[in-house]
């Protein structure tokens, strides 16, 4: 039996393990999730075991689990590290759910659940397509599995496990699965990732919470200024104004900003999707640019006062906004937090005081399309899709990528199947049948291709 015919004859099985590992509501995030975040970790060990690794461990951090197994066939062959996170974002606001985030169903082809694209679907991709290997005697390289459960809140415990076994992690590639291509009918490989600086801000103004007729007017409402100092941190062209914060941005060339934009992009198609009369951005930018190549600034969430039923005529104490900046090569997280800090404390108006506290933070990464595992992955793509899949630079961030390149001195493939309109870290997230099992059947090809190229 080939890998197709195995792949066929096993789908129901595939995704009835699938929907099982995303009824586990592994939130990283919020602790009282910290059991089934262990729960899912046992999931993947077992997974893996039955899969037909050597061994599989759960390697314990100073915070959620990170799970270990390899398959080692020959060591003279290469060997392929898969990379992978089973946590996912909180389901909130689970009301603007059309079904429970942890309850998965499949309706018009797609499986709707939290964690369904981002990254369980995508991680356990791996899991069978190296059964489907293993089970048909098709495995060409050594495979190790390193799956974590903080990507969602930072990764903060990911960097000291790989700086302390870099033995136990050494291999020839980086596999990942996290990111997406243009559609169903157009493959590509993402060649290029942001780096994000993540940091909450607080504003206090009076020492409690006021009557809003007694003392407006006359006391600074903390929310009322934190939105005047969120507005000045962009200018009329979306240009953050932030002092330093180009400084190190790496321009691309024209030639390079035109390889870009031709990839196929509807921007009409854009706009439906996301049902908005207009994209603002940049000037100066596109679409693709904006959410590749350029670094931006947004708030993630902001709250203060009263926001119950009903009304409540109060001035409050405190307002405060969680902000987001996407980074760009050569910019560092590090310098960037910094640069904001400064500048967020030095606009502040005497009438508060301002605190910012950074989340966690990521560097940027660009990976060579000139190597024989990318060479690899592209004949995979091809062979699978009937086309040759397009290079392009994704808005998201990976901070592995960079902290692999680091430590391990190794490269990254990221071979994602996901798609813009899976709705990650929304409400209603989702992630398609035909992407499932596409990606198994491509993983498969990119260690047969891998093997050759070596």
């Amino acid at each position: 039996m080939n890998t197709h015919e195995y792949i066929e004859n096993n789908k129901q099985k595939f995704l009835d393990e699938l929907l099982d590992l995303l009824r586990i509501p592994s939130v990283s995030a919020d602790s009282k999730f910290k059991g089934d975040v262990r729960k899912t970790a046992e999931f993947v060990k077992n997974s893996l075991e039955k899969a037909g690794v050597d061994k599989a461990e759960i390697c314990e951090t100073a915070g959620h689990p990170i799970v270990y197994g390899e398959k080692i066939v020959d060591k003279d062959l290469p060997t392929v590290l898969v990379y992978g996170h089973y946590d996912v974002q909180p389901a909130d606001p689970y009301e603007l759910w059309d079904s429970p985030p942890f309850e998965p169903v499949i309706k018009n082809e797609k499986i709707y659940a939290r964690g369904a694209c981002d990254d369980k679907g995508q991680m356990y991709m791996h899991v069978k397509a190296f059964e489907t290997m293993m089970a048909t005697g098709s495995l060409t390289c050594n495979v190790k599995f390193m799956i974590e459960g903080e990507e969602e809140v930072g990764s903060d415990n990911l960097g000291i496990f790989v700086k302390e076994n870099r033995q136990k992690l050494a291999a020839d590639i980086i596999l990942i699965s996290d990111t997406s291509m243009i559609a169903n009918d157009t493959p590509s490989l993402t060649v290029g990732l942001r780096g994000l600086s993540y940091l909450q801000v607080e504003v206090t103004g009076p020492n409690r919470d006021l009557h809003s007729g007694v003392y407006g007017g006359a006391v600074a409402n903390p929310i009322n200024v934190l939105c005047e100092m969120i507005t000045s941190l962009k200018d009329e062209n979306d240009h953050i104004t932030i002092p330093g914060f180009y400084d190190k941005v790496a321009e691309l060339s024209a030639e390079e900003r035109k390889a870009l934009n031709d990839a196929p992009f509807d921007l009409d198609g854009y706009k439906r999707d996301l049902d908005i009369n207009d994209i603002k951005g940049e000037k100066g930018y596109t679409t693709i640019e904006r959410t590749g190549i350029r670094p931006t600034l947004d708030v993630n969430g902001i709250w203060g006062g009263y926001i119950g039923e009903g009304a409540k005529t109060v001035l409050p104490s405190k307002a405060y906004a969680k902000i987001s900046m996407r980074l760009v090569p050569d910019q560092s997280s590090k310098e960037i937090t910094e640069l904001f800090s400064k500048h967020f404390s030095a606009i502040a108006p005497k009438s508060v005081k301002v605190k910012v506290t950074p989340h966690h933070g990521g560097e940027p990464a660009v990976t060579p399309t000139d190597s024989p595992a990318y060479a690899a992955a592209s004949a995979a793509f091809e062979e699978a899709f009937g086309k040759t899949p397009i290079p392009t630079r994704d808005g998201g961030s990976i901070p592995i990528v960079s902290l692999f390149k680091k430590e391990l001195g190794l490269d990254t493939v990221l071979m994602g199947f996901g798609l813009d309109s899976d709705a990650i870290h929304s409400p209603n997230e989702h992630y398609g049948l035909f992407n499932y099992f596409k990606g198994i059947e491509t993983i498969t090809l990119f260690y047969k291709h891998f093997a050759k190229a070596k």
